[in-house]
């Protein structure tokens, strides 16, 4: 059986993370999982990636290959991954 137990720390200036819980006994076999709460962006960084997002997209879509692609072809693509995901 697998018991959780949540403790919210902070990480150390040496980039450590200490979890002092005593109902941990020595060798007993622990998996951690890191939940790291982020800072919200700024508008200026959302506006960046959003503007890198487009600038990839029109990169793209002005190679060769992209260029042949149909409508037609796109649409059945569509419809065979649809087909697909049931």
């Amino acid at each position: 059986m697998i018991t959780a137990y949540r403790q919210k720390v902070i990480v150390r200036s040496d980039g450590r993370i200490e979890i002092l819980e005593p109902i941990f006994k020595p060798g007993t076999q622990a998996e951690v999982i890191v939940l790291v709460e982020n800072e919200p962006e700024s508008e200026e960084a959302i506006l960046a990636r959003v503007n890198e997002w487009k600038a990839l997209f029109k990169e793209t879509q002005a190679l060769p290959q992209a260029q042949t692609i149909t409508e037609e072809e796109i649409a059945a693509e569509i419809a065979a991954y649809r087909a697909e995901q049931g």
